[in-house]
């Protein structure tokens, strides 16, 4: 039981930290006033011309920037097979080969759908 006893005592430790620093202390050391200047969505010294919402963005550049996070964090998994390429033998191989041709494949078809073209 003194197990279980040291348990709740860290998981209310862990619980109450958060909301002690959240909801009590930093509405007490936070500077609250709030004036024109600290509205203003950027703070460099030059007066905003537009609003950030004026300004559209093509759904192709979010299409880049998910395909280039897929692609990047699948490469990811070439250096844990590169580094025990020896141990895994042709296992390791076919299975690589497999992993490098569904990469392909979905290389391929962004590719055949023009998603990779930035016009």
């Amino acid at each position: 039981m003194a197990n279980y006893a040291v348990l709740l005592v860290a998981a209310l430790i862990v619980i109450s930290l958060p909301v002690l620093t959240l909801f009590i202390l930093a509405p007490l050391v936070r500077a609250s006033r709030a004036n024109k200047v600290k509205l203003e969505p950027y703070e460099c010294g030059v007066p905003a011309t537009s609003h950030a919402f004026d300004h559209r963005f093509s759904v192709r550049y979010f299409l880049i920037a998910v395909l280039f996070i897929i692609f990047d964090v699948e490469t990811v998994f070439l250096f844990p097979w590169a580094i025990r390429f020896k141990q895994l033998g042709w296992f390791g191989a076919v299975e690589m080969a497999t992993f490098l041709a569904i990469l392909l494949i979905g290389y391929f078809y962004a590719w055949k759908r023009k998603v990779l073209s930035w016009v």
